[in-house]
């Protein structure tokens, strides 16, 4: 079985991320379960505006996408800003939009049979928001959501430390997130097992 987690810090790479360091955990947790892992760090790519799988000269997206198709399940992992998921995390979901036209060799959906779920890390509250709008998106794209997919770490409303700062609620994020990755691994199983037919015409 494989995974993807798409991690969508704003902070490109050397610099260290706060989402990847709880994707960390979670990304361990997987693997514990049997998984292999595969992790993208989108800041780092050039993914260009738009609604299609390969938006021309330049665009990482096809590799991305790629990889999408290769994984039965999908992480999600976001910072907090504003509220809001990251705007990396919104062009990664508008990309993936294009999933929606595209079907399998039983002309179900691409995203059927694929499980997904939903990191979150932020020095302001609204983790319960960010979660809603990534798992909203991934379910209309065509991704099963398990329950408790999810995990997140904050420390309430208003700024304050990061994730890498501060040890308080590690404990519980950790633990979340290994919920989460149990709840994955065992539901991308059941699909594989018994996979949802192709929608009524």
């Amino acid at each position: 079985m494989r995974a993807l987690v798409v991690n969508c810090t704003l902070k490109p790479s050397p610099q260290p991320s706060n989402t990847e360091a709880l994707a960390a955990t979670v990304i361990a947790a997987l693997k514990g379960h049997g998984a292999e892992v595969d992790v993208v760090r989108a800041v780092d790519l050039n993914l260009k505006p738009g609604v299609e799988t390969d938006m021309g000269d330049g665009d990482d997206w096809p590799g991305v996408h790629e990889k999408l198709l290769a994984a039965q399940i999908l992480v999600i992992a976001s910072p907090t800003w504003l509220g809001r998921p990251s705007s990396v995390a919104q062009r990664v979901l508008e990309r993936m939009d294009a999933m929606l036209g595209e079907t399998d060799d039983e002309d179900r959906p691409v995203a059927y049979n694929r499980v997904a779920g939903v990191l979150v890390t932020g020095n302001e509250d609204g983790a319960h928001h960010v979660i809603s709008e990534i798992s909203g998106g991934l379910a209309d794209i065509g991704y099963t959501i398990p329950g408790q997919a999810w995990t997140y770490w904050h420390l309430g409303p208003g700024p304050g430390p990061d994730f890498l700062d501060d040890e308080r609620g590690h404990d519980w994020s950790v633990s979340t997130g290994r919920a989460m990755a149990s709840n994955l691994v065992h539901a991308a199983r059941a699909l594989g097992a018994m996979p949802l037919p192709a929608p009524p015409s």
